[in-house]
């Protein structure tokens, strides 16, 4: 009778061993689960910046630059009001600044100010760094599948 370890496996037995550890749950919970430790990630890196999640949020999607209020309000999934108390109370620690747009002078854009751009960019570097630790060694091609598949369910 032959003994097989890991090792003599290798990628073969952490592969089964995820199938068995996933097995039972369908692809809707492991989403959901997910997308909780996607929150508590954010919350953790939160509390480092004495920040809400909602605010890490917002100072994340502005890393790129500005944004319309109201793309803002469809990224993060708020109601005119709610994004406007967000912004108001980020804005209150002079992290953005809301200007006119230039298209519409009915519109406003948000954008980080200086000191914004660095909590924002310390928060949004945090966020992906803490998620890569979770992600861990996973093969190339794996990050590559699973990348292009969540891209595809955001474009939905």
């Amino acid at each position: 009778m032959s003994h097989t370890t890991d090792v003599e496996v290798g990628g073969e037995a952490r592969a089964q061993r995820m199938a068995a550890g996933a097995a039972g749950i369908s692809l809707e919970v492991a989403l959901v689960r997910l997308s909780h430790l996607v929150q508590r990630v954010f919350a953790e890196v939160s509390r480092d910046h004495d920040l809400t999640p909602q605010q890490t949020q917002l100072l994340c999607r502005l890393v790129d630059g500005p944004v319309g209020m109201a793309d803002l309000g469809r990224m993060l999934d708020l109601e005119k009001s709610g994004l406007s108390g967000l912004v108001d109370r980020v804005e209150s620690r002079g992290l953005v600044a809301r200007t006119r747009s230039d298209r519409d002078r009915r519109a406003y854009q948000v954008a980080l100010t200086t000191a914004g751009l660095q909590v924002g960019t310390t928060a949004h570097d945090g966020v992906i760094s803490r998620l890569g630790e979770y992600v861990g060694d996973t093969a190339q091609d794996d990050r590559q599948h699973l990348t292009t598949l969540i891209t595809r369910m955001l474009d939905n």
